[in-house]
């Protein structure tokens, strides 16, 4: 869809000028834009004082080197970097990747759709993101913590807990947060919630590993039920990748009475279609940190494919790309909806690449951006921070209800959106409307500076 509004048109332009080589950004921004032009035209004072120019730059990205010694005694270098993108509703709060694949343009990409996913949990949190170039495969658990020590020694700089307080993401979890949380205290003595995703020993919330795809699901079930009057009972399901997202939007799936029939890492994808066992794909992956090739040697009647693609032409009722940035492009989108899929949910951050989400909409399925469906985390992470400042601990229970009820919150948010600026049922236009209505009024509010 082409940007019709010039206004709209003239700041992407400019974006695009000043960033030419950010694709990934550029996509981000230009997803979000399409879906402000009903908004122009209803409410055009919010556009006043240069407000999206300034929503499309960050308040601050720092780019840092990181020196650690790796376990022959030479000195490694990496480059690391921390954005700083939206405070206007709270401190800043977003992940940390740690991959190859990370640059600035995946850094910004980030952390700008984490100021509409941040303002969607109706939580008073900021947009932001960080991360690094290193990559915690294949190396000791001493070169991790080396890693991570020097890459915090840098990071406390610019961190706190009422400023900016990063989460896990990609290469980044609970090993990594203890590692960058200990350095943190160490050099600011200081124990305080500046990291979410913390150990049980130290801070850190009950159901947070599991709350991204339990969240995920949540979402889908509610979505289901007001856009199809289904549930995902019976309902055959496709899952990407085989982190804490993906392991455990299986789990919840399967609660919910779906059959999960594949799953996958970055070398392939297994198919079993008596449906997977969670139980032994978290042993793979979080104990024995093995490839899920491995499933297909423990579960009679299961089948390895190597490649990741082809995991898209199973046919199902739901698929959940809970893997990496434009893993599902358009001709995947098309075998889908071929084989008759009618809900299509992102786990992951922008899984989708445009000419996907263009199929997947014009053809009128529930899709849902990764920016309403993958909340979850971030819900929880945010409800960490609120047991840090009040000392305390809650129930699984508690937080499992709480995230529960702010996922079908985000859903009913999203879709009510849509159907307010003439578009029902777009919950892509939906997420990008209600998230930045509530950022735009605070920065209106706040002031040009």
């Amino acid at each position: 869809m082409a940007l019709e509004n010039r206004y709209l048109r003239e700041v992407y332009e400019q974006v695009c000028k000043k960033d030419p080589d950010q694709k990934e950004f550029q996509q981000a921004v230009y997803e979000v834009l399409q879906s402000f032009e009903p908004v122009i035209v209803k409410t055009p004072a919010l556009f006043e004082n240069g407000l999206l120019e300034r929503l499309v730059e960050p308040e601050r990205l720092v780019t840092f080197r990181v020196a650690w010694v790796d376990d022959r005694g030479k000195t490694q270098v990496n480059r690391a970097f921390r954005c700083q993108f939206n405070s206007a509703i709270g401190p800043y709060k977003g992940g940390l990747r740690f991959h190859p694949s990370v640059n600035t343009s995946i850094i910004k990409f980030l952390g700008f759709e984490q100021i509409f996913k941040n303002s969607l949990t109706g939580l008073p949190m900021g947009g932001g993101k960080g991360g690094s170039d290193f990559d915690p495969k294949g190396k000791s658990d001493v070169e991790v913590m080396r890693f991570a020590q020097a890459f915090m020694t840098e990071m406390s700089k610019y961190i706190g807990a009422d400023t900016d307080i990063p989460a896990g993401d990609i290469g980044v979890g609970a090993r990594e947060i203890g590692y960058l949380f200990g350095q943190y205290k160490r050099i600011r003595n200081e124990f305080t919630g500046v990291l979410t995703g913390k150990g049980l020993a130290f801070g850190g919330s009950l159901v947070r590993k599991e709350a991204t795809g339990y969240g995920l699901l949540y979402f889908v079930q509610e979505a289901l039920a007001t856009m199809r009057n289904e549930t995902m009972k019976d309902k055959i399901t496709v899952i990407s990748g085989s982190g804490n997202v993906a392991l455990y939007a299986a789990e919840k799936a399967q609660q919910l009475g779906a059959r999960v029939v594949a799953m996958s890492d970055s070398a392939g994808f297994i198919y079993d279609p008596n449906g997977v066992r969670v139980e032994v794909v978290k042993q793979l992956k979080e104990v024995e940190r093995a490839r899920i090739s491995k499933y297909a040697e423990l579960v009679p009647g299961s089948e390895y494919h190597e490649g990741c693609r082809r995991i898209w032409q199973i046919p199902c009722d739901v698929a959940l790309p809970c893997a990496t940035q434009n893993e599902l492009d358009g001709e995947d989108a098309k075998a889908l909806l071929k084989n008759g899929v009618i809900a299509v949910c992102e786990g992951a951050n922008m899984p989708c690449t445009p000419e996907a989400v263009d199929a997947f909409l014009a053809e009128k399925i529930v899709f849902s951006p990764g920016k309403a469906s993958n909340a979850g985390g971030v819900a929880t992470s945010g409800l960490e921070m609120c047991q840090n400042s009040e000392r305390c601990c809650w129930t699984a229970e508690e937080v499992d209800t709480r995230l529960q009820q702010i996922m079908i919150s985000i859903f009913h948010n999203v879709f009510d959106a849509a159907k307010e600026y003439g578009m029902e049922g777009n919950l892509v236009a939906g997420a990008n409307i209600a998230g930045f209505l509530k950022v735009a009024s605070a920065m209106q509010a706040q002031g040009i500076f």
